[in-house]
């Protein structure tokens, strides 16, 4: 994707008419349009996506939200984590979660966030679940990895966070992060960001993204690549094969919806793939940003939002 459709559909992401618009239509119903991308808007309507999710293939679930504004929202949406990690439990599936640390008030304070993600941790910890920290726009990045830090200085080990290829200092990012022992989701990144902070041209990510999955590989902690992308696939396995990397030493992870037959390829061919299950009725956004990292896909939601109407 080039830069122009990531600025169109950022911009579009913080659109309030058409978020009313989609919100109205897009999941309506089983074959609404957002029901590609999104696994449905309720924690029950996730676990059931989860339980159809093809055999030898591992998830974690994500509960959409981000950029809350008051405490009270930021305690909302901590209480709707730690339940979610109770129904998981209950459901027997996999205990997986990702989450972002906007959406539990880091732009409110830094402390108020860091009590909030402890308060999702603890029962985390106690029931063995993996807490992965996403990555946001680069205006979070410093504090995203501020946080976790203090966590993991805290001695909580059962976090991992995502980094993002495209942003220029995500190389050194990389190297702390191994440094600490703590594992990594590289994506290349979804977000419009300045020519000053991030590359601009796919070749410029793509060879970003290259150079950081091989540092990974070589000295980090299971690393999660995370890529729809075939050349980005063919270069993992690749360097993997050339330096005798084992298959149970990283794994590939993938948005749910996307390239299904990719996600079966690699599972046929013994590589763990992880797939990333969004829910709840924040949803557009992170919609949005799908459809900028593939615009054609835009067709097929006109023609949904048509039907519908």
């Amino acid at each position: 994707m080039d830069a122009g459709a990531k600025a169109f559909f950022y911009a579009l992401s913080r659109s309030g008419t058409l978020k009313r618009l989609a919100s109205r239509y897009g999941m309506r119903s089983r074959e609404s349009f957002a029901r590609r991308f999104i696994a449905g808007e309720t924690i029950d309507e996730a676990i059931e996506t989860s339980r159809s999710i093809q055999q030898g293939l591992h998830l974690t679930l994500d509960y959409l939200g981000e950029s809350v504004r008051t405490v009270e929202e930021a305690d909302a949406a901590t209480r709707e984590y730690v339940r979610l990690l109770d129904v998981i439990v209950k459901a027997g599936i996999e205990r997986n979660i990702s989450l972002k640390l906007t959406q539990l008030g880091a732009g409110i304070d830094r402390a108020t966030c860091v009590d909030n993600l402890r308060r999702i941790l603890e029962p985390a910890g106690r029931h063995d679940f993996f807490v992965r920290i996403d990555m946001e726009d680069s205006a979070w990045t410093q504090m995203t990895l501020d946080v976790f830090e203090t966590l993991w200085q805290q001695d909580y080990r059962n976090i991992g966070i995502a980094l993002q290829a495209a942003l220029h200092r995500t190389e050194q990012d990389v190297r702390r992060m191994n440094e600490l022992g703590a594992r990594v989701r590289l994506v290349k990144g979804a977000y419009k960001e300045p020519q000053d902070v991030a590359y601009q041209r796919k070749s410029d990510v793509d060879a970003a993204f290259v150079r950081l999955m091989q540092l990974l590989l070589d000295s980090g902690i299971y690393p999660a690549i995370a890529t729809h992308d075939p050349p980005m696939i063919e270069a993992t396995w690749s360097h993997a094969r050339r330096n005798g990397i084992g298959k149970d030493r990283f794994e590939f992870q993938m948005l749910y919806g996307i390239r299904r037959d990719l996600q079966g390829t690699l599972v046929a061919d013994g590589y763990r793939v992880r797939l990333y299950i969004p829910f709840g009725r924040e949803w557009f956004p992170y919609f949005m940003r799908r459809l900028g990292e593939r615009p054609a896909n835009l067709g097929f939601v006109v023609r949904g939002i048509l039907r519908e109407q």
